[in-house]
């Protein structure tokens, strides 16, 4: 779980220089440093621990005297323990000072310490809450010396579905694995004891191999111990803030400070128990960090019966402002959105999906209520809208869609019923025949709407079988805006059949009067990233993406990351992708009009995982369904190209034969985008003729040239044609490919290597190195693993990754151990690997860890 923390602890401690790890209590400092000590101590480093703890702090050089040091009697003062210290940390060989909690320590221990430091050079590693105010003397000790900053961040999704995984034996569901994200805030100590205590109060049962909630909350009376302990440091004026917080749950600011003194309130969000977000109306909120907490408050008898304390707070309860919908501005810079994105990784995604899902809920309650008083069009229009982005509750839905009276109702609200209750049927299982009886139907009773239910019809058939050939809008369609179903319907299909130019004029327009406000800004987004105007596309999604977590609107959210991810995935840009996709799987499985999407990005989460682990590791996708097609309108949807990756047996000729047979399918579906997609990334990880020759096809066809450079270096990849190879990289400009280049060329070279052919191998390694020398990544290629039936060792695989760098001399040094042992593990990765070369073998393992 914290490799790569761990990793970089190492990595400073290795150059003489000490490290504060910091974090909020339960993330995991003294697992790191535990981790890190053990990693020393093997490698022949002498570690000398103190541990602070709560009840010693009082206790003069209590902490000091837990390192055992031989004082002579009568000399126990700071200078004479000093000394003895010293004189120990001054022994032949490595020495490293590690201190665990230092907020803890006691006032002698860290006179000792300070005198130490300023004596001798042996770095230090220390942990400390992030928010701590330090005293002087604690300042004494840590900046003595050079020292870096070791944030240690709260979870995201993937990692507290593998947390989840580990800890009981099998990964839980993605809705499980959302609510113990959401309650915990991503601390992992809170993962791991919510885990364990519902599965121990029967909160979580076994089902398909998963762990699924069997009631509707995880808090349990085993959680009670876990909070006080993590609530032991507060004042009573802060915990009674807290309490305050639980009963009025999220929050204005302006109310809160109505009953709650501003000095706990600042000193909770110190301590890092509460949240404070903008919202939707440019105010702010406030709400209790981690929510489990709040679970405390609400679960005890006790203080949930405070009535005093509740009559005290009910007369400042007001409502919330009325919303008010904002305009969306346009974005003009693909660092801005990056740069913010990035900036949000530091929020918490539990409280986000925490407000999602109250807003949510208030909205069907309330909605609900208004329908039941007048069950007209309009307002089970408005109610039904909740569903294509939140969870779905079936029965509800069928009963607003059969109860519902259409008497004087307006157009859009009449379509919009009629279709979600078809993409119901649908999605219970009834099937497309079903959906067009109940369209068809509709159509014969409005006759005046029936080019908008020809294209309804269409949009469904298509999106759940096959394209058309002709996707030319339906007569009559264009002429009436009133819903906007023609445009959306025809732009949707382009984009379907990989005609971004077309998509994007079937939606030109603002589109205030669209039935389905949602779909014109995704066809637009997707239709630029297919056009490749990647950047455009970029900006675009995000920005609206930024905008529906404002407005806490699920469905936007989740249909602009899915835009966004395939952006960011494409440019290599992993870590924001992983970030976006984790934000959205922390909100649990959504509405059954976006939960494909949703599969989609489990799938394409997935996917670095297929692609880089050196054995099969547990991925989040498979918490996508199964029972899909192998192919899907948009790239993903379909579970063909990622099972073909997952799968793949190392044999590039198979590979080819599959890849080409699923890429067919999809063309023969009228999926065509879905097609070009899959035949790019094949080529890129394996390239071989069959599937560039479809995809140079796919492109021909469509009329697009801005993948005219990759295609061009794909073809001499596939001919071998070495020469015309260097030319083409020599006066390569960079484009919107170029991080794709870079994995073509790494993927030849592993094919070559599997294949046996050693001078093409070298040749490709020299190609990619100097490729990679002229256009620096920082993001690391994509490439399959060709270590799955012959893996190397850790620390084969580790000096493999040093050796296109370094000497083995420099490799010993870093890693402990001599020249000649770095010596016999090139050898036996060389002869593993197949690789000719020290170069060959850098390339090829270089991205064959796991991802961190």
């Amino acid at each position: 779980m914290f490799d790569s923390e761990v990793q970089r602890i190492l990595d400073f401690v290795a150059r003489g220089i000490g490290v504060r790890v910091v974090g909020s209590p339960g993330s995991g400092k003294t697992t790191v440093l535990r981790s890190v000590i053990g990693n020393l101590e093997k490698s022949g480093v002498s570690v000398h621990f103190i541990s602070g703890l709560r009840t010693h702090r009082t206790i003069p050089y209590a902490a000091i005297k837990g390192l055992g040091l031989d004082v002579r009697p009568g000399r126990n003062g700071v200078l004479d323990i000093a000394d003895v210290f010293s004189s120990q940390l001054a022994k032949a060989g490595k020495n490293l000072v590690v201190v665990d909690d230092l907020h803890l320590v006691d006032s002698e221990s860290l006179a000792v310490l300070e005198a130490v430091r300023r004596r001798s050079d042996c770095p230090m590693v220390a942990t400390a809450p992030e928010t701590w105010s330090f005293s002087r003397g604690q300042l004494a000790v840590l900046n003595n010396g050079r020292e870096a900053h070791l944030q240690l961040d709260p979870l995201h999704y993937e990692q507290v579905h593998f947390l989840i995984a580990q800890v009981l034996g099998a990964p839980a569901d993605a809705d499980t694995t959302a609510r113990i994200l959401t309650k915990s805030a991503g601390n992992p100590r809170l993962i791991v004891r919510i885990a364990e205590t519902a599965s121990l109060s029967n909160l979580l049962v076994m089902k398909d191999t998963q762990w699924s909630m069997s009631a509707e909350s995880l808090w349990n009376e085993h959680l009670r111990g876990t909070v006080e302990a993590l609530l032991a440091e507060l004042s009573p004026d802060e915990f009674t803030a807290l309490h305050m917080m639980a009963i009025l749950g999220t929050a204005r600011v302006d109310v809160l400070h109505k009953v709650i003194h501003a000095d706990a309130l600042e000193g909770l969000e110190r301590r890092g128990f509460l949240s404070v977000l903008a919202d939707q109306h440019n105010g702010t909120i406030a709400a209790i960090s981690p929510p489990v907490i709040a679970d405390y408050f609400r679960g005890s008898k006790n203080l949930r019966d405070r009535k005093l304390l509740r009559s005290k707070i009910a007369g400042v309860l007001e409502a919330a402002p009325h919303e008010v919908p904002e305009e969306r501005t346009t974005s003009d810079g693909l660092s801005r959105v990056l740069s913010s994105l990035r900036l949000e990784k530091g929020d918490d995604d539990a409280i986000t999906s925490r407000q999602i899902h109250e807003q949510s809920t208030e909205r069907e309650r309330i909605r609900f209520e208004r329908w039941q008083a007048n069950k007209s069009e309009a307002n089970a229009a408005a109610f039904l809208r909740i569903y294509w982005g939140a969870p779905l509750n079936v029965e509800r839905a069928r009963r607003v869609c059969s109860e519902t009276t259409d008497f004087d109702a307006d157009p859009k609200d009449l379509l919009f019923v009629t279709v979600t209750e078809a993409m119901l049927a649908i999605h219970t299982g009834r099937g497309t025949s079903a959906a067009v009886d109940i369209l068809q139907k509709f159509g014969g009773d409005n006759p005046h709407l029936l080019a908008e239910v020809e294209n309804a019809i269409l949009f469904l058939k298509a999106s759940h079988g096959r394209v058309p050939l002709d996707t030319s809008p339906v007569p009559g369609a264009i002429e009436n805006r009133m819903t906007g179903m023609g445009s959306l319907v025809h732009g949707l299909l382009e984009l379907y059949r990989f005609n971004p130019a077309a998509a994007l004029e079937a939606v030109d327009g603002p589109g205030d009067d669209d039935a389905f406000p949602h779909l014109r800004p995704f066809i637009r987004s997707f239709a630029l990233f297919a056009a490749g105007r990647v950047e455009e596309s970029l900006v675009l999604a995000l920005d609206w993406r930024a905008e529906a977590r404002k407005s806490l609107d699920q469905f936007g959210v989740i249909t602009s990351s899915y835009v966004a991810a395939h952006g960011l995935l494409y440019g290599g840009h992993f870590e924001e992708a992983e970030y976006l996709m984790s934000s959205v799987f922390a909100m649990g499985r959504p509405g059954f009009v976006v939960d494909s999407l949703y599969d989609a990005m489990l799938r394409l989460a997935g996917l670095r995982h297929a692609t880089t682990a050196i054995l099969p590791a547990l991925s989040i996708a498979a918490q996508a369904r199964t029972e899909v097609a192998d192919v899907g309108p948009l790239p993903g949807i379909g579970k063909g190209a990622y099972e073909l990756i997952v799968h793949n047996n190392t044999q590039p000729s198979t590979f080819d034969r599959k890849a080409t047979k699923l890429i067919r399918r999809q063309l023969k579906s009228g999926y065509v985008l879905e097609a070009m997609m899959t035949a790019l990334l094949c080529t890129c990880l394996c390239p071989g003729r069959p599937v560039l020759d479809l995809l140079q096809k796919i492109l021909r066809d469509s009329g697009l040239d801005v993948h005219d450079q990759l295609l061009a270096i794909a073809s001499a990849v596939v001919e071998g044609d070495h020469k015309l190879l260097g030319l083409l990289l020599k006066h390569y400009e960079p484009d919107i490919d170029t991080y794709q280049v870079g994995m073509l060329l790494r993927g030849a070279l592993k094919r070559h290597v599997i294949e046996g052919d050693a001078t093409a191998a070298d040749a490709m390694a020299q190609a990619s190195s100097v490729f990679a020398v002229r256009f620096p990544s920082v993001n690391e290629q994509l490439s399959f693993n060709s270590f799955r039936t012959t893996p190397l060792t850790e620390r084969e695989i580790e000096v493999a990754i040093l050796a296109g760098h370094l000497t083995n001399v420099e490799i010993g040094e870093q890693l402990g151990i001599s020249a000649r042992t770095v010596e016999n593990h090139i050898s036996n990765a060389l002869r593993k690997s197949g690789a000719t070369s020290r170069n060959s073998l850098f390339m090829l393992v270089g991205n064959s860890l796991p991802p961190r």
